[in-house]
Parts: structure tokens; C-alpha cells; sequence
């Protein structure tokens, strides 16, 4: 059986970013002194509200291929791919904060890598399919 734990790690490190963006996301708030429940009334904390669900709205997609991919594929590119998301999403959160159009580095870098990993993790289901027969 093939051990998962560097896929269990950036799995970890994955839910930590956007733990990571919530914390931003209060001290955000603190700064602008615009108190919870209110989402608008400075144009900072709005971006960053955004980018971090934007995050929340990525990451079951995210992890789901990088799982499958890891399964059926290669725990290591599936490790290192996941990675590189990580890196994408942070890029993104930094970008999208100082200003909107500067989102869409990150939001590519981690589009692409999770596009190779659902992507590749249905090739790579189909052809595990295929040679069992099941």
C-alpha cells in the first residue's frame, strides 16, 4: 500500500491558508474599523473578505483532485502540484488585497494546478477502470 502522508501534510498546510486569510480577514476588520456582521464600507476589507472565500470556494475542489491524483496516480506530483496551489493561493490573497486586477497571477497559477490534478486524477481513475474492468 502506498503511504499518503506527504499529500496528509500539504493537505494540512492547505486548510491552514485560509484559517491563515480569516486572521487576516479580523485584523482587517480591526484596521478599518468596520465591525462583524458588515461585509462593505471599505473597498481593503471587501477584497480580502472575497479573496478568502473565493479560497473556501476552491479548496473541495482542490483537495478532491489532489486526493484522487494521489491515489491513483503518484503521492509525490500530486504532493508537489498541491504545493504549488498553496503558493498560487497566497499569491492571490496578496494580490487581490493591494489591488483587484492584481488577483490574476495567483488565481492562474492555482487554477492550473488544480486543473492537473482533477484533470489527471480522471484520466488516471479511468484507466485504473479500464485495467480491472470494474
Amino acid at each position: 500500500m502506498q503511504s499518503h502522508a506527504l499529500v496528509a501534510v500539504v493537505s494540512l498546510l492547505a486548510v491552514m491558508v485560509p484559517f491563515w486569510m480569516g486572521l487576516r480577514v479580523a485584523l482587517t476588520r480591526k484596521a478599518c474599523g468596520v465591525a462583524a456582521p458588515a461585509m462593505t464600507g471599505d473597498a481593503v476589507l471587501e477584497r480580502t473578505i472575497r479573496a478568502h472565500y473565493n479560497t473556501l470556494e476552491w479548496l473541495p475542489i482542490f483537495l478532491t483532485g489532489l486526493w484522487l491524483f494521489a491515489i491513483y496516480g503518484n503521492d509525490r506530483i500530486a504532493a508537489v502540484v498541491g504545493v504549488v496551489w498553496i503558493v498560487g493561493r497566497v499569491i492571490y490573497q496578496l494580490g487581490y488585497v493591494a489591488e483587484a486586477k492584481k488577483r490574476f497571477p495567483g488565481f492562474l497559477i492555482q487554477a492550473l494546478a488544480t486543473a492537473v490534478l482533477v484533470i489527471g486524477a480522471l484520466v488516471l481513475a479511468i484507466q485504473a477502470m479500464l485495467v480491472t474492468g470494474a
